[in-house]
C-alpha cells in the first residue's frame, strides 16, 4: 500500500480504509472496470478502527424493522461475508446463536423478535427451555429461547482485508496515512503538499463522517456520539461453548446488552459495554480525550436529554458498572451461571461505535444514513449490522452514486 497514488486524477475518491469504503470502491469497480479509484485512509494500515475492532459476529438479521436498510442488507451480507470468507480461505465458525429470556415480559418480547425475523426472510425458532440443552447446555432461560441457526463468526480484521484485496485486484488504488484536511470541496482533497483531485468522492471516515459532510454544509442536522465498547474474554476451555448466548435487547436503547460471543481464535467473549465517550478514538480513560470533539458530543447530549425515547441519564447509569469486571461478569452470568465463578477473564481491545445522533428531534440514528452534495456522498450512520451488511450496502451506495445526475 503506497503512501501516495499512483494517479492523482480519480474519477472517485473513497475517504476511509475501512470495509464499508472498500465496499463501495469494489462495487463501483465491479459496475465499470474502467473507472480509477482511490481509497485514502489516514491509518497506516487499513481496517485499524470500527471494522477491524468489531465482534465478528455475521448477524443474521432478525433485529431490525422490516422497512429499515439494515434488514434490507443484513441477510444477503450474511451469505455474501460467508462466501468471501471460503474464496479466501477464512475460517467461519457457524455457531448459531440463541437469544434468552430472563422473565415473563422478555418472553413476550421475544415474539416481536420472530416475526421481524420472519419478515426479513430469516431462518429461525422459538423454543422451549426444555429444549435449551440441545443447543447450549450451559446456558438458561425463563420459559423460551430463540434459535438462529444462521449467525456464524468469523475474523472482522481478516474479511476487511479480504475484500481490500478484492478492491485491488480490480484496479483500486489505496493511500494510507493520509490525514486529510476536512476543507474537502470541488473536489479535492488535500494534506500539506498531497493533494488528490477526483471528480467524485464518498465520504466513509465512520466516526469522522460527520466532520467531514459539515465540511460541504451536509449533515448540520446531526452530530457524532461516540460510544466505547469494552470486552472481557477468557479461554473457550474454561468456558466450552457451543454457540453465542445473547439475552432479549432493550425495548428502547439501540443495543444488544452484555452476550457471549466465541472467536475464531477460541476465545470467549462477554460483553460489551456501551458508553458514551468524550473522544473519536478514546479507547482507554487517560488517552483519546478531545477538546475539538468536546463541542460535538455536548450538543448530542443535550439533544437526547431533550427526548423521551432515549434516556442518556439512565443509560450512563446501566453502562458505567460494567466498566468493573465484577458487575459486567455478574450481567454474564444470568445467562451463563457457570461465568460467575471463573476468575481467568482478561481485558480485550475495545472498540468504538459511531452513533449518529438527529439533534432537532434529540433521538439516535439507529439505521443506515446517506447524504449527497454536488459532487460527493457521504455515509454518515453504519451501526450494527453494518460489517455483515457491508457488501450489499456498498452496492447499493455505489448504485445511488451512479445514478446521480451531473
Amino acid at each position: 500500500m503506497s503512501r501516495t497514488p499512483g494517479s492523482k486524477e480519480f474519477d472517485y475518491a473513497i475517504i476511509g480504509g475501512g470495509i464499508i469504503g472498500f465496499a463501495i470502491g469494489l462495487a463501483l469497480l465491479d459496475s465499470n472496470p474502467g473507472l480509477n479509484v482511490v481509497v485514502i485512509e489516514k491509518e497506516p494500515q487499513i481496517a485499524s478502527h470500527a471494522s477491524g475492532r468489531n465482534s465478528g459476529v455475521i448477524h443474521a438479521g432478525f433485529y431490525y424493522s422490516p422497512d429499515s436498510l439494515k434488514a434490507r442488507f443484513c441477510k444477503q451480507g450474511n451469505l455474501e461475508i460467508k462466501k468471501l470468507a471460503k474464496a479466501h480461505q477464512i475460517p467461519v465458525n457457524n455457531l448459531g446463536k440463541v437469544v434468552v429470556t430472563a422473565n415473563d415480559d422478555e418472553d413476550l418480547r421475544l415474539n416481536t423478535l420472530f416475526e421481524r425475523g420472519i419478515n426479513n426472510g430469516v431462518d429461525l425458532e422459538i423454543l422451549d427451555k426444555k429444549e435449551l440443552s440441545n443447543f447450549e447446555p450451559l446456558a438458561k432461560t425463563n420459559e423460551r429461547f430463540l434459535w438462529s441457526p444462521t449467525t456464524a463468526v468469523s475474523s472482522p480484521a481478516l474479511i476487511s482485508q479480504a475484500i481490500c484485496r478484492e478492491f485491488q485486484n480490480r484496479g483500486g488504488q489505496i493511500s494510507v496515512g493520509i490525514q486529510i484536511n476536512l476543507k474537502v470541496q470541488n473536489g479535492e482533497i488535500a494534506e500539506s503538499n498531497f493533494q488528490v483531485n477526483a471528480k467524485y468522492f464518498i465520504n466513509a471516515a465512520g466516526v469522522y463522517s460527520d466532520q467531514i459532510a459539515r465540511s460541504v454544509g451536509i449533515g448540520n442536522e446531526f452530530a457524532m456520539l461516540p460510544f466505547a465498547g469494552f470486552y472481557r474474554w477468557t479461554a473457550s476451555q474454561n468456558l466450552p461453548l457451543r454457540t453465542l448466548i445473547y439475552p432479549v435487547p432493550h425495548p428502547i436503547n439501540p443495543f444488544l446488552g452484555v452476550h457471549f460471543t466465541k472467536t475464531i481464535d477460541d476465545k470467549i467473549k462477554i460483553g460489551p459495554t456501551a458508553m458514551p465517550v468524550f473522544g473519536r478514538q478514546q479507547y482507554s480513560f487517560r488517552e483519546g480525550w478531545s477538546l475539538s470533539d468536546l463541542w460535538q458530543i455536548a450538543k448530542s447530549v443535550r439533544s437526547l436529554q431533550t427526548n423521551t425515547t432515549h434516556d442518556l441519564s439512565v443509560m450512563i447509569k446501566s453502562e458505567w458498572p460494567k466498566l468493573f469486571q465484577s458487575e459486567i461478569v455478574k450481567q454474564a452470568s444470568a445467562l451463563i451461571p457457570e461465568a460467575g465463578y471463573l476468575k481467568s477473564w482478561k481485558k480485550s481491545r475495545p472498540g468504538i461505535r459511531s452513533q449518529l445522533v438527529h439533534l432537532p428531534t434529540g433521538t439516535l440514528e439507529q439505521d443506515f444514513v446517506l447524504r449527497h452534495a454536488s459532487n460527493s456522498t457521504h455515509v454518515l450512520n453504519v451501526v450494527s449490522p453494518g460489517w455483515t451488511s457491508a457488501l450489499p450496502f456498498g452496492r447499493y451506495v455505489a448504485e445511488q452514486i451512479l445514478n446521480r445526475k451531473p
